[in-house]
């Protein structure tokens, strides 16, 4: 019966601490946005850039396989 003097108290001032940290939590916006930042890690950043002369390479491997049949 002695230890219910101590838990209780200490139960109590757990719970208040419990709800300080939440109650800080939400003011100073920990929950504005909890999808952003795992779309953000998915989403590239610069669009990748075509391989350097794909045009005018593309079309001489061309001919050349034409002349080569």
């Amino acid at each position: 019966m002695e230890s219910v003097y101590l838990l209780i108290p200490v139960s109590v001032l757990l719970v208040f601490g419990i709800a300080i940290a939440f109650w800080w939590s939400v003011r100073s916006g920990q929950f504005d946005d909890l999808e952003g930042p795992g779309f953000r890690v998915l989403m590239d950043d610069n669009p990748p850039k075509p391989p350097a002369g794909a045009g005018a390479g593309a079309a001489d491997v061309d001919a050349d396989k034409a002349g080569k049949v």
